[in-house]
């Protein structure tokens, strides 16, 4: 089995209501969002590959280019702009071009911030 990832990041603001750290969260500011999706499988024996890397690349800028100096508050069919839900609509959005992901991560570097999401 085998598994191949691809990483991107992302330059977006938005602004949170939340129970915690409210007046910061509900001011716009930015981040920059690191992002890795991964496909798992058994290579194909005619193509050794599980996936050809362009194809996920592909996938990866059309996704990038969706959230990238984006208000997020204003990305359809984002919601609130948690790290779940980035994870759930670059998922939802692969998916749309084809392809199944196994494993799906965003973080933030500087907060140190980081869901993953493991597609059932």
């Amino acid at each position: 089995m085998f598994e191949l990832s691809q990483n991107f990041y992302f330059d977006a603001a938005h602004t949170l209501d939340r129970a915690i750290e409210t007046e910061s969260s509900k001011r716009i500011h930015g981040h920059t969002y690191n992002a890795e999706v991964s496909v798992r499988g058994e290579r194909d024996p005619e193509t050794g590959m599980v996936l050809d890397l362009g194809e996920l690349r592909k996938a990866v800028e059309v996704v990038r280019l969706e959230l990238d100096h984006r208000f997020l508050d204003d990305v359809p069919d984002l919601g609130a702009p948690t790290l779940e839900n980035l994870c759930k609509f670059i998922q939802n959005s692969v998916r749309r071009q084809g392809i199944e992901l196994y494993r799906v991560a965003v973080w933030r570097e500087r907060s140190g911030d980081r869901c993953t999401l493991l597609p059932s």
